[in-house]
């Protein structure tokens, strides 16, 4: 494959990553809001309104963390600096578990990202 097309992809994988790092915000406010909505309707009962709590701050939290990861690597990836590449590459491999999406854009993400082409296009100037 050449160098114009390996472009291509590089740029469809950025802007794919863009994308579900957005949605994943979005995921995240929608999930902090729907637990703390959930908590009025639970009892008095401590229990369950610590683990909502906890949940309502919790996952938020991990959803909003790998969904920037991934848009700061996609972006790191379109300037083609090396660190956003591998960013990109743990944020897919940690979406293969999302069957089927997740698992569909992960492996095309590796084919992508680990392909020479792509990898010599990440290189800085004069390192072999």
């Amino acid at each position: 494959m050449n160098d114009s097309k390996m472009k291509k992809h590089v740029t469809v994988v950025g802007a794919i990553q863009i994308g579900f790092s957005i949605l994943g915000f979005i995921g995240a406010f929608a999930v902090f809001f729907a637990l703390n909505f959930a908590k009025g309707f639970v009892g008095d009962s401590d229990i369950p309104v610590t683990v909502l709590t906890f949940l309502s701050i919790s996952l938020p939290i991990l959803i909003g963390c790998i969904s920037t990861i991934g848009l700061v690597g996609a972006i790191g990836m379109l300037q083609y600096k090396n660190w956003g590449r591998i960013l990109v590459i743990v944020v897919a491999v940690m979406g293969l578990l999302s069957i089927p999406v997740g698992t569909l854009k992960g492996v095309y993400f590796i084919w992508v990202l680990m392909q020479d082409e792509t990898v010599k296009m990440f290189k800085p100037e004069g390192k072999v």
